[in-house]
């Protein structure tokens, strides 16, 4: 091993000049395969990554990335450094989360990631309680895909993540919240809307509005109703990224939709507008989990979360009829009780 004259060997000096900013710079720009997506994702400008990623490589003597006019991809080095880059981000949290267990578990910012279809009606029922349980734990919200939520964790970007199942990460805890019913949602005039409840043969020819593909949810629903399937392929049906969008199209008379029960009670339409029907039973449903790493010190911050979540949540008390001694003595404004 070639030593310079300080007596600092050739991989010393490379340890020395590496630094994790330069390393979660090329995760990031290796999972988003472009520079200014990568740069967002950091918060920082394009320019200053790529300066740090070519810096990197200059260090290091290899190419970390091929880059063309659409896309960055990791070369053959590339890939095996990325794999070790991970690693070490994934120990950096580690030890952070090993340095804050000595300090009170309820003080200090919890970030948690949560999903889309999930952040715009849970967030507003349980931040409120959580604030007043645990008033020196500001709480820090990431809302994107699961996918890269996923990654964030397992990283330690975030604390923990409200997802739904399916749901398994290696070294990450999983526990189940609530189950949360799907309902038909339908223009208040509709035919359907005079049943007490729906069953999949009444949705033979009727235009069913679905989340567009890649969200989990359609494939419960389309699990659920295998009969929409053949329907939910062609081109002509109508699909939407958002449950709002699919909330609007339905209010528009566009035809009939299939979401969980919160997004559909959101009150955006007066009752005249659209009708909530439920299924009948085995009523498809949604289950929301709360994860975690295994390595994360703050069980407190985690539970008193996961209380927050179940006490303000109508579908928990659905879900399950226990009521925990601990928050007994506490008042929560709930219509379903």
């Amino acid at each position: 091993m070639v030593n310079d004259d300080r007596g600092f060997s050739g991989a010393q000096i490379w340890a020395n000049a590496m630094t994790l900013t330069e390393l979660r710079y090329i995760v990031s720009l290796a999972q988003e395969q472009h520079f200014g997506r990568a740069a967002e994702v950091c918060h920082v400008s394009q320019p200053t990554l790529s300066i740090a990623v070519k810096k990197l490589e200059d260090e290091l003597g290899v190419a970390l990335f091929e880059r063309a006019k659409s896309r960055v991809h990791p070369t053959a080095v590339g890939l095996q450094i990325l794999e070790r880059a991970r690693r070490i981000l994934e120990q950096a949290a580690d030890i952070r989360d090993l340095a804050n267990s000595g300090m009170d578990q309820l003080a200090g910012p919890l970030s948690v990631g949560v999903l889309p279809t999930i952040g715009p009606y849970l967030l507003p029922q349980f931040i409120p309680l959580l604030q007043r349980l645990a008033p020196q734990m500001p709480l820090c919200v990431d809302e994107d895909l699961v996918t890269q939520l996923a990654k964030k964790l397992r990283q330690g970007e975030i604390d923990a993540l409200i997802a739904t199942m399916p749901f398994s990460e290696v070294d990450v805890v999983t526990q189940v919240l609530f189950e949360e019913p799907l309902v038909l949602l339908i223009p208040a005039g509709h035919p359907l809307a005079g049943k007490t409840e729906v069953r999949a043969e009444d949705l033979a020819g009727q235009d069913v509005l679905l989340p567009a593909e890649g969200h989990c949810i359609r494939e419960q629903i389309l699990t659920a109703f295998p009969s929409l399937r053949e329907a939910a392929a062609r081109p002509s049906v109508a699909r939407a990224g958002s449950f709002e969008t699919l909330r609007h199209m339905a209010a528009s008379g566009l035809g009939v939709t299939i979401l969980p029960l919160a997004a559909a009670q959101m009150p955006l339409y007066a009752a005249n507008v659209l009708a909530i029907r439920p299924f009948a039973d085995p009523a498809p449903c949604r289950q929301l989990v709360l994860a975690w790493r295994a390595s994360f010190p703050r069980h407190k911050a985690i539970d008193v979360l996961r209380r927050a979540i179940q006490a303000c949540s109508p579908a928990y008390w659905r879900y399950s009829t226990g009521r925990e001694p601990d928050l007994s003595g506490l008042v929560v404004e709930n219509r379903d009780w």
